[in-house]
């Protein structure tokens, strides 16, 4: 059974039904119940399919948190070969909350970084939800630094919710360390492409994600704050966070239409949660494209591009 959000109960309610009817047939096998369940998975298709053609941005942040949506580890795992994972920035400590390393991509040799939420309470915890801290940053910048030594394409996976805000990661500089993260992403000699999963959480996500190519899932959300941060300053009431949510431009057809992303991945119908197999696919033919239009570039033409695209963003307008 699927874990479903608020506004998805229509939807729940008749899948409930045919989960219900299944079950009676299998435990009497004298009772012929297709006839019903066929009838009742065409209502909970049709519901499904309605509900997803008009999601406001609230909903799709709701859909960009589904707690069974595929994460950073899920890509990495099914879309690299001979993955090695590097830790440490060097300096500090280890930050999970950031999974980096070295691996194959469709036969192509990579740098990856990842920011991973975890997908129950030990692995969260584990990852500090996604939150990055300043060691976390600064080993994003260490496995650049090795991309761009041993010429290997960058790809990232963002979903984070931002960078962690707690007193220990402010003492060890972590305005700096996001800082140094972007501007290693800026100073890249090879091709780096990015990709938004799930949440792109101001600084906290920009610091990995200022990519030559920037891809956004369909039901992903890329903001400068979150809506309940943006609700509780604006109105002093993040219970607002619906009404921020719809007037802060998050949702990848709003970014892309300013110019702030460059292509959007359709997800399966009722969101990437339901199924992975296909979404994870999607992504690795849309980085694949992304590295092919980017191959054969020179260093200084990859640098050029990439500061370009971004001081084009609010100047089109």
């Amino acid at each position: 059974m699927h874990n479903y959000l608020e506004f998805e109960k229509p939807v729940a309610d008749l899948e409930g039904k045919v989960h219900e009817l299944k079950a009676i047939a299998t435990d009497d096998a004298s009772v012929d119940t297709s006839e019903e369940v066929s009838k009742l998975e065409a209502k909970a298709l049709q519901a499904l399919t309605d509900l997803y053609a008009k999601l406001t941005p609230w909903q799709k942040t709701q859909v960009a948190r589904h707690p069974d949506r595929p994460h950073a580890l899920d890509y990495i795992n099914r879309l690299l070969k001979d993955f090695v994972p590097l830790g440490g920035d060097r300096k500090y400590a280890e930050d999970h909350a950031i999974v980096a390393g070295m691996g194959k991509f469709r036969d192509i040799p990579v740098a990856v970084l990842g920011q991973e939420k975890g997908s129950d309470t030990k692995s969260r915890l584990h990852h500090n939800f996604g939150m990055v801290r300043p060691e976390g940053y600064r080993k994003a910048v260490r496995i650049m630094e090795l991309a761009e030594r041993f010429n290997l394409p960058v790809i990232t996976f963002v979903d984070t919710a931002g960078a962690y805000p707690g007193i220990g990661a402010e003492e060890r500089g972590q305005a700096e360390a996001i800082a140094r993260s972007t501007e290693a992403c800026l100073a890249l000699g090879v091709p780096n492409v990015s990709v938004v999963i799930g949440e792109g959480g101001s600084g906290g996500a920009i610091a990995i994600a200022t990519a030559n190519r920037v891809l956004m899932l369909e039901h992903s959300i890329y903001s400068v704050i979150s809506p309940e941060g943006a609700a509780s300053i604006l109105w002093r009431d993040s219970a607002r966070a619906q009404d921020a949510a719809s007037n802060m431009k998050i949702t990848a057809q709003d970014l892309m239409k300013l110019g702030i992303i460059d292509d959007i991945i359709p997800e399966p119908l009722g969101g990437a949660h339901r199924d992975h197999e296909k979404i994870i696919g999607d992504t690795g033919k849309a980085i694949h494209s992304a590295l092919k239009a980017l191959k054969g570039q020179s260093k200084q033409d990859l640098v050029r591009m990439r500061r370009e695209k971004f001081l084009r963003i609010g100047r089109e307008l």
